[in-house]
């Protein structure tokens, strides 16, 4: 064991923000990217501490193309998307962004599939292919063409791929109703990675990239538009989150201008706050009537703000409880586990631990060991955190007390995708294969 820093107060678990489904059971399942209290956590899972390629892997299914999307699980079956190369490369299209060096073009056709898996057994249930393409822009070489993640609400599919359409299935996977949302056209075409929201019965999808941008909600049944709002903004791959203040559901964007808040219902502007770098990567997270967000690309900067009454722009106004600028994060997003609030600064494998509420330091900044560069978001069960890097290598750290490091953890793949918990059962999706780790 190693100690890395000072006492944690002891932790409460977080009430639901019922941001994906529609029943209690929602805090059993993973229906989303960062889980069913949009917060990185999941309250009733209690997944293994320790595990290799030879011990505690249930299964190990082979993935049939790249992609960097959180599964979610609901029910006896994990959901996973992927793109999938099915002919011979040919000759690259144009791409706007000649000469990027982190650029990769695109040079083969792709199928753009959705795979449902049985927890049990990681067999293929079924497999749905919704989009065939060659892609009108390549990616980033860290990233991939499958980074938006799916959501459910336990009866609905909602599966993005951003360019490649919106898509509508039951648990089946039988297409209930698809749309076309057109090319985006990101910064230096570093790819695409918003994934949509679910609340209710309303379904939400932030479009902000080098064109003209804007947040649109759907009806989850119909597909029907139900509010399409301009936003001034530049590529952001933050994903938008929906919390509920003073009984009114609203959904939250982080983006390089401003930070927005809209009414679910109408689409209306509550309020709005600067303070965020560019190319806004990280997505938000709130509790108990606080939403924190983050930002480091070309200065550091995070905001921890007060939902009641915030109104038009409150820039430095007094519901900015407090900042820093100090180890923010840039590609994964913050983990809100109780009272805390967990960081990394991705490429110097760095965690910082605040106390939510007050931004007081708790512990950190600290150097994780064996850690080098982390794109998955961390994780948080079973009094525990759980950081995975592009390695292989996952830490297990003590949540209640110090952080503790309670095990160090490797597997023959590397991880960019956030990691999800269910039950007993964790799961890591790796560049060639989704893991299912439990005890059995």
């Amino acid at each position: 064991m190693r100690k890395l820093a000072a006492h944690l107060l002891a932790i409460c678990f977080l009430l639901p923000l019922p941001a994906a489904a529609g029943g209690d059971s929602a805090t059993q399942y993973w229906p989303q990217w960062r889980g069913p209290l949009g917060t990185g956590a999941a309250p009733e899972a209690n997944p293994p501490v320790e595990w290799s390629e030879s011990k505690n892997v249930r299964w190990k299914f082979a993935l049939p193309g790249v992609g960097h999307s959180t599964p979610i699980i609901w029910g006896d079956h994990v959901f996973i998307t992927a793109a999938v190369p099915y002919d011979e490369a040919v000759a690259p299209q144009p791409s706007h962004a000649p000469g990027v060096h982190d650029y990769v073009a695109p040079e083969q056709r792709h199928k753009f599939v959705i795979l449902a898996l049985s927890r049990r057994s990681g067999e293929v249930a079924w497999q749905r292919t919704l989009r065939k393409e060659f892609p009108h822009e390549g990616m980033h070489t860290t990233g991939s063409l499958a980074s938006n993640s799916p959501v459910t609400d336990g009866e609905h599919l909602f599966v993005f791929f951003g360019s490649r359409g919106l898509y509508c299935l039951d648990m089946e996977g039988a297409l209930q109703w698809e749309k076309d949302l057109g090319d985006m056209q990101t910064l230096h075409a570093h790819g695409e990675g918003a994934s949509p929201a679910l609340y209710g019965g309303t379904l939400v999808v932030n479009w902000d990239h080098e064109g003209a941008s804007f947040v649109i909600a759907f009806d989850k049944r119909s597909g029907e538009e139900r509010w399409r709002i301009a936003r001034d903004e530049a590529s952001s791959w933050s994903t938008p989150l929906v919390v509920v203040q003073d009984g009114k559901p609203q959904v939250i964007i982080s983006a390089t201008n401003r930070m927005r808040s809209y009414d679910l219902a109408t689409g209306s502007l509550i309020w709005e706050c600067g303070g965020l770098s560019r190319n806004v990567v990280a997505s938000p997270v709130a509790a108990d009537g606080m939403v924190y967000a983050a930002s480091s690309y070309d200065f550091q900067a995070m905001l921890a703000i007060r939902l009641a009454g915030a109104k038009g722009d409150i820039t430095g106004t007094e519901h900015v409880v407090w900042t820093t600028n100090q180890m923010t994060p840039y590609v994964p997003s913050p983990l809100l586990y109780g009272e805390t609030l967990y960081f990394i600064r991705h490429n110097q494998g760095v965690l910082s631990i605040l106390e939510a509420k007050t931004g007081k330091i708790r512990a950190g900044p600290i150097r994780l060991p064996g850690i080098r560069n982390v794109f998955a978001s961390p994780l948080g069960a079973g009094g525990r955190v759980y950081i995975t890097d592009r390695s292989g290598t996952t830490l297990v750290l003590e949540h209640d007390g110090t952080p503790e490091v309670l095990a160090q953890n490797r597997l023959d793949d590397s991880f960019s995708a956030s990691p999800a918990a269910v039950g007993n059962e964790l799961y890591l999706r790796g560049e060639r294969y989704l893991y299912c780790i439990a005890e059995e």
